[in-house]
């Protein structure tokens, strides 16, 4: 894999029911939040594909599902015991193959503005490390000007204190620290209802109305 210039690094699991979004389960069925998931991936990496940005997809599950599904976007399989190792191990590979800078965002933010993710960018021409953060105390975003895969390490993930985490290890490091505006991601029931009154056309939200109505 060769890269140049700013990069966007999707993490994504294959959309199986049983393995993805199991904290909307219930009210949805395991195979309706598999469904609402690869909704979300895809209108993710359709908004992101029509940008400057090099996208490349981490991904968990089977290669040959992905390379099916987007065959024109680089693949990179996701390696480590945790998400910690994994984005850590990531990082490294990309900065590696020439991203400069990197940004890595999960699957679950569909309807993420661009402005923000340009504002992030802006920021990392004088930061270090840069985050969106997400109201749940985690973040929806994470850049980087240069490869610093040690602000994954020692943080409490799926928890209230990801985002505290990530600036205390920036600290740590000495590495100067931004945060954009905050946006949302889709990991409880309430998150979906948030999206239908804020993002109403978005893809995501139009999938809810048509096949998941009835819990909303």
């Amino acid at each position: 894999m060769h890269l140049s210039g700013p990069t966007l690094a999707i993490f994504a699991k294959q959309p199986l029911p049983g393995r993805v979004k199991t904290r909307l389960c219930p009210p949805l069925t395991a195979q309706q939040a598999a469904e609402l998931y690869e909704v979300s991936l895809r209108e993710t990496l359709l908004r992101f594909d029509a940008t400057d940005l090099t996208l490349v997809l981490c991904y968990c599950g089977q290669q040959q599902w992905f390379a099916a599904q987007f065959p024109d976007i680089p693949l990179l399989l996701q390696t480590g015991r945790d998400l910690g190792q994994r984005l850590a191990s990531a990082t490294d590979a990309l900065f590696n193959a020439g991203a400069s800078p990197l940004l890595i965002i999960g699957s679950d933010s569909p309807d993420l503005p661009l402005a923000l993710v340009d504002q992030a960018l802006a920021d990392l021409h004088q930061s270090d490390l840069v985050t969106i953060p997400s109201g749940d105390g985690g973040y929806v975003l994470v850049g980087m000007r240069r490869a610093t895969p040690e602000i994954f390490n020692e943080i409490p993930w799926s928890s209230s204190q990801v985002l505290a985490a990530t600036r205390l290890q920036a600290g740590r490091r000495n590495l100067s620290y931004r945060e954009t505006a905050s946006w949302s991601d889709l990991d409880e029931v309430d998150d979906l209802t948030q999206l239908l009154r804020r993002s109403p056309q978005s893809r995501t939200a139009r999938h809810i109305r048509n096949h998941l109505g009835q819990h909303f």
